[in-house]
C-alpha cells in the first residue's frame, strides 16, 4: 500500500498512501508507513519529505474499523504504541517535512500530518476527527498536538463534534497553512519542497529540532537548547561557507550528505 507509492523527485520524497477506495488504515498499512519513513529519512539522496495521497477523493479515511472489531485493550496498546513510534520519527527527523492533503481527510492519515511541518491543502479538501462517534479518541498523538498547534479550546470543541471542518476553516484555525486549487497541489508542495531542498541541511535541522523540541520546554530550557544548537552551527562547515559566501556575494555551496 506505502513501498510502492514512495517516490522520490528534486530531491523531494513523497509518500503517498495508497489503499483505495478510501485509504482506511490496516495494522498492516501503518507499519509500511513506518518503515516507508524510516526509509526516506535514512536515505541521504532525500532532503525533504512530503505526506500525500495517490487516492483522487481521499488523504485518509482514518482507521479501518474491521480492524478495530473484538479490540482489546491489550491488543490497542500495541497498535497505539506502533502509532506513536512514527510520531517519534516524524517529530525528530532532521529532514523538514510537508503534507499535501487532498480529498476528504480524517482520522489517522490526517493526524500524521499534525506532526509535519507545514501543510499544505486542497482548496475543497475536508478534515475532521471522528472518532468521538465510536466512543474513541485519535491515537496519533492527536491530543498532544492539536491543542499545541490550534489551541485547547478549538481542539476540544473539533474533538468532541466530531464533525467535517472545510478547507477555509482549517485554514483560519491554523491545522493548514495554505490553500491550494486542486490540480495545482502537487506542484506548489513539489516547488516548495524544492526550495527547502536547496538550503543548508544542518541550518534546517537545527531549526526544526529547536522549534519543536523547545516547544515543548521551559522558556529557559528552549533558550538552553538554542545556545547549545548556535555553538553546534558555529563549528558546522555551513555557517563558515554561508558568512563567506554573503561576503563574496555568491551563491553558497552547502554540505549535503
Amino acid at each position: 500500500c506505502i513501498r510502492d507509492s514512495l517516490s522520490t523527485v528534486g530531491h523531494v520524497a513523497w509518500l503517498e498512501f495508497a489503499r483505495p477506495p478510501v485509504n482506511a488504515f490496516t495494522r498492516e498499512m501503518v507499519d509500511e508507513t513506518h518503515d516507508a519513513i524510516v526509509t526516506a529519512l535514512s536515505d541521504p539522496g532525500v532532503r525533504v519529505l512530503v505526506l500525500a495521497s495517490a487516492v483522487e477523493r481521499y488523504f485518509s479515511a482514518g482507521a479501518d474499523l474491521n480492524v478495530f472489531k473484538g479490540m482489546t485493550g491489550a491488543h490497542m496498546r500495541g497498535w497505539a504504541a506502533r502509532c506513536h513510534e512514527i510520531v517519534r520519527l516524524l517529530r525528530g527527523s532532521a529532514k523538514p517535512l510537508l503534507a499535501a492533503i487532498n480529498g476528504t481527510a480524517v482520522g489517522g492519515g490526517l493526524e500524521m500530518t499534525l506532526h509535519c511541518d507545514l501543510r499544505f491543502a486542497a482548496a475543497d479538501a475536508r478534515f475532521g476527527q471522528p472518532e468521538i462517534n465510536i466512543g474513541f479518541i485519535p491515537p496519533i498523538a492527536t491530543t498532544q498536538a492539536l491543542a499545541r498547534l490550534i489551541g485547547r479550546p478549538r481542539a476540544i470543541r473539533y474533538l468532541y463534534e466530531g464533525r467535517l471542518a472545510s478547507a477555509d476553516e482549517a485554514l483560519q484555525w491554523g491545522l493548514v497553512d495554505e490553500l491550494v486549487a486542486p490540480a495545482e497541489l502537487r506542484a506548489r508542495v513539489q516547488a516548495y519542497g524544492e526550495e527547502l531542498a536547496a538550503k543548508s541541511p544542518a541550518a534546517l535541522a537545527a531549526i526544526r529540532r529547536t522549534v519543536t523540541l523547545g516547544g515543548g520546554m521551559s522558556f529557559d530550557d528552549g533558550m538552553a537548547l538554542e545556545l547549545d544548537t548556535v555553538v553546534k552551527l558555529a563549528d558546522g562547515p555551513d555557517f563558515a561557507e554561508g558568512v563567506d559566501a554573503f561576503l563574496a556575494k555568491r551563491a553558497p555551496r552547502w554540505r549535503f550528505p
